[in-house]
Protein backbone atom coordinates (compact mmCIF):
# COMPACT_ATOMS: atom_id res chain seq x y z
CA UNK A 1 0.00 0.00 0.00
CA UNK A 2 1.43 3.07 -0.68
CA UNK A 3 2.37 5.12 1.82
CA UNK A 4 3.31 8.74 1.12
CA UNK A 5 0.00 8.96 -1.59
CA UNK A 6 -2.38 7.56 1.24
CA UNK A 7 -1.43 10.89 3.43
CA UNK A 8 -0.62 13.50 0.27
CA UNK A 9 -3.43 12.82 -2.09
CA UNK A 10 -7.20 12.99 -1.22
CA UNK A 11 -9.21 11.82 -4.18
CA UNK A 12 -12.95 13.06 -4.62
CA UNK A 13 -15.74 11.60 -6.36
CA UNK A 14 -18.70 13.59 -7.65
CA UNK A 15 -22.17 11.46 -7.86
CA UNK A 16 -25.38 11.49 -8.72
CA UNK A 17 -27.29 7.82 -9.06
CA UNK A 18 -24.43 5.95 -9.39
CA UNK A 19 -24.74 2.61 -8.46
CA UNK A 20 -23.67 0.76 -11.49
CA UNK A 21 -20.22 3.07 -11.52
CA UNK A 22 -18.88 4.18 -7.96
CA UNK A 23 -18.21 0.61 -5.93
CA UNK A 24 -15.22 0.11 -8.97
CA UNK A 25 -13.99 3.82 -8.46
CA UNK A 26 -14.00 3.40 -4.48
CA UNK A 27 -11.90 -0.11 -4.78
CA UNK A 28 -9.31 1.47 -6.88
CA UNK A 29 -9.00 3.96 -4.13
CA UNK A 30 -8.78 1.82 -0.97
CA UNK A 31 -5.21 2.69 -0.68
CA UNK A 32 -5.90 6.54 0.01
CA UNK A 33 -6.58 7.42 4.34
CA UNK A 34 -9.71 9.51 3.04
CA UNK A 35 -11.77 9.81 0.02
CA UNK A 36 -14.12 12.59 -0.47
CA UNK A 37 -18.08 12.06 -1.99
CA UNK A 38 -20.13 14.55 -3.28
CA UNK A 39 -23.85 13.64 -4.27
CA UNK A 40 -26.31 15.53 -5.74
CA UNK A 41 -28.95 13.95 -4.41
CA UNK A 42 -28.79 10.20 -5.53
CA UNK A 43 -31.89 8.22 -4.92
CA UNK A 44 -30.34 4.89 -6.11
CA UNK A 45 -28.10 2.88 -3.77
CA UNK A 46 -25.37 5.26 -4.02
CA UNK A 47 -24.81 6.56 -1.26
CA UNK A 48 -25.34 2.41 0.38
CA UNK A 49 -22.32 1.50 -1.77
CA UNK A 50 -19.89 4.66 -0.64
CA UNK A 51 -20.67 4.12 2.93
CA UNK A 52 -19.83 0.71 3.02
CA UNK A 53 -15.87 2.07 2.09
CA UNK A 54 -14.64 2.68 5.50
CA UNK A 55 -12.13 5.54 4.27
CA UNK A 56 -15.35 7.50 2.17
CA UNK A 57 -16.31 11.14 3.69
CA UNK A 58 -20.17 11.30 2.46
CA UNK A 59 -21.08 14.84 1.58
CA UNK A 60 -24.67 16.00 0.12
CA UNK A 61 -25.00 19.28 -2.13
CA UNK A 62 -27.56 20.64 -4.37
CA UNK A 63 -26.07 20.75 -7.94
CA UNK A 64 -25.57 24.26 -9.53
CA UNK A 65 -22.69 23.24 -11.89
CA UNK A 66 -19.42 20.80 -11.76
CA UNK A 67 -17.22 24.02 -11.05
CA UNK A 68 -19.71 24.55 -7.70
CA UNK A 69 -19.44 21.09 -6.77
CA UNK A 70 -15.82 20.54 -7.25
CA UNK A 71 -14.93 24.14 -5.37
CA UNK A 72 -17.11 22.59 -2.44
CA UNK A 73 -15.41 18.94 -2.06
CA UNK A 74 -11.79 21.11 -2.49
CA UNK A 75 -12.94 23.94 0.15
CA UNK A 76 -16.13 23.01 2.44
CA UNK A 77 -15.16 18.99 3.19
CA UNK A 78 -12.26 18.99 5.83
CA UNK A 79 -9.74 18.08 3.00
CA UNK A 80 -6.57 19.23 4.52
CA UNK A 81 -3.91 16.64 2.42
CA UNK A 82 -1.28 18.68 0.04
CA UNK A 83 -2.96 17.29 -3.29
CA UNK A 84 -6.63 16.82 -4.60
CA UNK A 85 -7.18 14.45 -7.23
CA UNK A 86 -10.51 15.07 -8.95
CA UNK A 87 -12.67 11.73 -10.04
CA UNK A 88 -15.60 11.14 -11.67
CA UNK A 89 -17.93 8.28 -10.79
CA UNK A 90 -16.78 6.49 -13.85
CA UNK A 91 -13.42 6.69 -13.06
CA UNK A 92 -10.69 3.90 -11.55
CA UNK A 93 -7.07 4.22 -11.02
CA UNK A 94 -4.95 1.39 -11.95
CA UNK A 95 -2.54 -0.55 -9.82
CA UNK A 96 -0.27 0.88 -12.01
CA UNK A 97 -1.03 4.40 -12.05
CA UNK A 98 -1.53 4.28 -8.37
CA UNK A 99 2.16 3.53 -8.29
CA UNK A 100 3.47 5.87 -10.98
CA UNK A 101 2.13 8.40 -8.56
CA UNK A 102 3.89 7.25 -5.81
CA UNK A 103 6.99 6.78 -7.12
CA UNK A 104 7.08 9.25 -9.86
CA UNK A 105 4.95 12.20 -9.08
CA UNK A 106 4.85 12.82 -5.74
CA UNK A 107 9.46 12.85 -5.08
CA UNK A 108 9.00 15.51 -8.10
CA UNK A 109 7.90 18.37 -6.04
CA UNK A 110 4.92 19.02 -9.54
CA UNK A 111 1.71 21.33 -9.39
CA UNK A 112 -0.40 19.00 -10.75
CA UNK A 113 -0.63 15.88 -13.42
CA UNK A 114 -2.13 15.46 -16.77
CA UNK A 115 -3.51 11.85 -16.70
CA UNK A 116 -4.16 10.25 -20.44
CA UNK A 117 -7.74 7.97 -20.47
CA UNK A 118 -8.27 3.83 -20.59
CA UNK A 119 -11.50 4.87 -22.43
CA UNK A 120 -13.83 1.09 -21.80
CA UNK A 121 -16.97 0.17 -23.26
CA UNK A 122 -18.62 -1.63 -20.68
CA UNK A 123 -15.49 -3.27 -19.88
CA UNK A 124 -13.54 -3.48 -23.12
CA UNK A 125 -10.71 -0.70 -23.76
CA UNK A 126 -10.90 0.93 -26.72
CA UNK A 127 -7.65 1.54 -28.62
CA UNK A 128 -7.80 5.07 -28.10
CA UNK A 129 -10.74 7.71 -27.93
CA UNK A 130 -11.02 11.55 -28.22
CA UNK A 131 -10.83 11.93 -24.94
CA UNK A 132 -7.99 13.68 -24.04
CA UNK A 133 -5.50 13.63 -21.14
CA UNK A 134 -6.82 16.19 -18.15
CA UNK A 135 -5.38 17.78 -14.95
CA UNK A 136 -6.95 15.61 -12.50
CA UNK A 137 -4.18 15.34 -9.36
CA UNK A 138 -3.15 19.21 -8.68
CA UNK A 139 -2.26 20.92 -5.36
CA UNK A 140 -5.06 21.60 -3.71
CA UNK A 141 -4.25 24.89 -2.24
CA UNK A 142 -3.51 26.71 -5.61
CA UNK A 143 -6.11 24.90 -8.01
CA UNK A 144 -8.52 26.72 -9.85
CA UNK A 145 -11.61 25.56 -11.24
CA UNK A 146 -13.56 27.08 -14.37
CA UNK A 147 -16.38 25.56 -16.24
CA UNK A 148 -16.75 25.49 -20.15
CA UNK A 149 -19.93 24.65 -21.49
CA UNK A 150 -21.24 21.47 -19.79
CA UNK A 151 -17.57 20.20 -18.23
CA UNK A 152 -15.32 22.12 -16.39
CA UNK A 153 -11.07 22.32 -16.05
CA UNK A 154 -8.51 22.43 -13.15
CA UNK A 155 -5.43 24.98 -13.45
CA UNK A 156 -2.48 25.13 -11.07
CA UNK A 157 0.52 27.08 -11.22
CA UNK A 158 4.12 25.38 -11.33
CA UNK A 159 5.49 22.39 -13.26
CA UNK A 160 2.88 19.60 -14.37
CA UNK A 161 4.02 15.95 -14.51
CA UNK A 162 2.46 13.99 -17.46
CA UNK A 163 1.74 10.56 -16.52
CA UNK A 164 2.43 7.37 -18.55
CA UNK A 165 -0.32 5.12 -16.72
CA UNK A 166 -4.10 5.74 -18.12
CA UNK A 167 -7.05 6.68 -16.03
CA UNK A 168 -9.75 3.62 -16.12
CA UNK A 169 -13.24 5.55 -17.66
CA UNK A 170 -16.03 2.79 -17.71
CA UNK A 171 -19.66 4.47 -17.38
CA UNK A 172 -22.22 1.90 -16.79
CA UNK A 173 -25.10 3.34 -16.78
CA UNK A 174 -28.12 2.65 -18.46
CA UNK A 175 -28.81 4.31 -22.17
CA UNK A 176 -31.66 5.81 -21.11
CA UNK A 177 -29.79 7.67 -18.34
CA UNK A 178 -26.61 8.62 -21.22
CA UNK A 179 -28.99 9.72 -23.35
CA UNK A 180 -30.74 11.91 -20.95
CA UNK A 181 -27.56 13.44 -19.89
CA UNK A 182 -26.03 14.64 -23.55
CA UNK A 183 -29.12 16.37 -24.18
CA UNK A 184 -28.50 18.85 -20.90
CA UNK A 185 -24.61 18.85 -22.04
CA UNK A 186 -25.84 19.83 -25.44
CA UNK A 187 -27.77 22.67 -24.19
CA UNK A 188 -24.90 23.63 -22.22
CA UNK A 189 -22.69 23.20 -25.51
CA UNK A 190 -24.71 24.93 -27.60
CA UNK A 191 -24.86 28.03 -25.04
CA UNK A 192 -20.61 28.03 -24.90
CA UNK A 193 -20.41 28.03 -28.65
CA UNK A 194 -22.75 31.02 -29.09
CA UNK A 195 -21.82 33.37 -26.67
CA UNK A 196 -17.85 32.75 -28.33
CA UNK A 197 -16.89 35.52 -29.89
CA UNK A 198 -13.73 34.03 -31.74
CA UNK A 199 -14.97 30.29 -32.39
CA UNK A 200 -12.01 27.36 -32.75
CA UNK A 201 -12.84 25.33 -36.13
CA UNK A 202 -14.30 22.55 -34.26
CA UNK A 203 -16.95 25.24 -33.40
CA UNK A 204 -17.26 26.22 -36.93
CA UNK A 205 -18.05 22.67 -37.87
CA UNK A 206 -20.78 22.39 -35.50
CA UNK A 207 -21.98 25.19 -36.65
CA UNK A 208 -21.89 24.27 -40.39
CA UNK A 209 -23.66 21.02 -38.84
CA UNK A 210 -20.73 18.99 -40.12
CA UNK A 211 -19.36 17.10 -36.80
CA UNK A 212 -21.83 14.43 -36.70
CA UNK A 213 -20.29 12.77 -39.56
CA UNK A 214 -16.68 13.65 -38.80
CA UNK A 215 -17.49 12.73 -35.19
CA UNK A 216 -18.69 9.42 -35.96
CA UNK A 217 -15.97 8.46 -38.72
CA UNK A 218 -13.06 9.66 -36.34
CA UNK A 219 -14.05 8.26 -33.39
CA UNK A 220 -14.44 4.79 -34.76
CA UNK A 221 -11.12 4.62 -36.44
CA UNK A 222 -9.76 5.93 -33.39
CA UNK A 223 -11.43 3.36 -30.83
CA UNK A 224 -9.92 0.52 -33.24
CA UNK A 225 -12.13 0.49 -36.18
CA UNK A 226 -12.91 -3.30 -36.30
CA UNK A 227 -10.32 -4.34 -34.23
CA UNK A 228 -12.79 -3.36 -31.53
CA UNK A 229 -16.31 -4.22 -32.68
CA UNK A 230 -19.20 -3.43 -31.26
CA UNK A 231 -17.42 -1.32 -28.60
CA UNK A 232 -15.63 0.81 -31.28
CA UNK A 233 -19.24 1.07 -32.86
CA UNK A 234 -20.91 1.89 -29.52
CA UNK A 235 -18.24 4.50 -28.74
CA UNK A 236 -18.69 5.91 -32.37
CA UNK A 237 -22.41 6.63 -31.88
CA UNK A 238 -21.53 8.27 -28.93
CA UNK A 239 -20.21 11.11 -30.50
CA UNK A 240 -22.72 11.06 -33.53
CA UNK A 241 -25.65 10.87 -31.03
CA UNK A 242 -24.18 14.33 -29.32
CA UNK A 243 -22.66 15.92 -31.76
CA UNK A 244 -26.39 15.25 -33.43
CA UNK A 245 -28.41 17.00 -30.35
CA UNK A 246 -25.64 19.64 -30.36
CA UNK A 247 -26.31 20.75 -34.16
CA UNK A 248 -29.78 20.06 -34.10
CA UNK A 249 -29.87 22.61 -30.86
CA UNK A 250 -27.61 24.97 -33.11
CA UNK A 251 -29.57 24.86 -36.26
CA UNK A 252 -32.59 25.87 -33.69
CA UNK A 253 -30.48 29.22 -32.68
CA UNK A 254 -30.52 30.53 -36.33
CA UNK A 255 -34.00 29.99 -37.05
CA UNK A 256 -34.64 31.81 -33.59
CA UNK A 257 -36.17 35.27 -33.56
CA UNK A 258 -33.70 38.04 -32.28
CA UNK A 259 -34.01 39.54 -28.99
CA UNK A 260 -35.56 42.45 -28.43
Amino acid sequence: MPHSAATRITPFVLTLNEAENLGRTLESLRWASKVVVVDSGSTDTTETIARSFGNVSWHVRRFDSFQGQSEFALHHTGIDSEYALALDADMALTDALTAELETAFLPGDYGGAMVPFDYRIHGRSLLGSMLRPQLRLFRRAEVTVVQEGHGHKFSVPGRIYNCREKLSHDDRKPLERWVNSQVGYSRQERKRILETLSPSVMMRLRRAGLMPLIAGSYAYLKAGGPLRGNAAKHYAWERVIFECLLSMRLMEAETEPPKS
